[in-house]
Formats: structure tokens, sequence, C-alpha cells
């Protein structure tokens, strides 16, 4: 057991769109990511997504309407509903899912993740 420091797991990520896993626990994975632009539109056939923002700003867009995130708040996405995660400035974003989670869902394209490192 050992504390994590977002602002120091958070710096070690460069890219943007690639999370990291920075804890386990009961099948679940916690993951930090950097958000700025747009991400692809996808849904999660069986998994819910957490998303909380830890610094800035993002937008989760969904056919009909739109959600906007603030430093400190989050949204869960159940399985099934088609999204995409949208920062027009870099966001820092902690994401909180089952480990079978695939960053793009049903969509497979140069941005699905299929083995993320460890931070």
């Amino acid at each position: 057991m050992e504390k994590i420091n977002l602002a120091e797991k958070f710096a070690k990520i460069t890219a943007p769109w690639k999370p990291h896993i920075a804890g386990e626990l009961n099948g679940q994975y916690v993951k930090l990511g950097k958000f700025r632009g747009e991400f692809v539109w996808h849904h999660h056939e069986h998994e819910d997504e957490l998303f909380l923002v830890a610094r800035g700003q993002i937008r989760i867009d969904f056919r009909d309407r739109s959600i906007t995130l603030n430093q400190g708040e989050f949204v869960i996405v159940p399985h099934g509903v088609e999204h995409r995660p949208v920062a027009d400035r870099e966001a820092w974003v902690l994401l909180f899912e089952p480990a079978s989670t695939l960053n793009t869902g049903n969509v497979e394209n140069e941005l699905t993740l299929h083995d993320l490192n460890r931070i």
C-alpha cells in the first residue's frame, strides 16, 4: 500500500489519449490520462466508465446532448451509450473502469490501446 500523488503521475504522461494504469482494485483499473482535442465516437458493450476531471475541463458528447465537466466533477457513462470525450485545452482525467475496458470501445483505430503502461 502506497499513496499516489496525482500531480506526479500526470507529469509522467506526455501524450493525449494514452491512458496509464495508476492502480487496480477488484478487477477495476484506475487510469490517468491527458485529454486534448476530440476523441473518437464509441461505446462499451459491457463496461460502465467513470470520468473524473482532476484538472481543466472536458465535454462528453452524446448523440442527443453534451455534459461539461469541470475540475472536481465526474460522470458515469453506462455501458452501451455512445459517447465522445472532447477537451478544448489539455485536461487531466481519472478514469475508473473494469480492467477489460478498451479505450476506444467498439472502435478499432490508431488510438486503440491494447496494452497500457503503468505509472
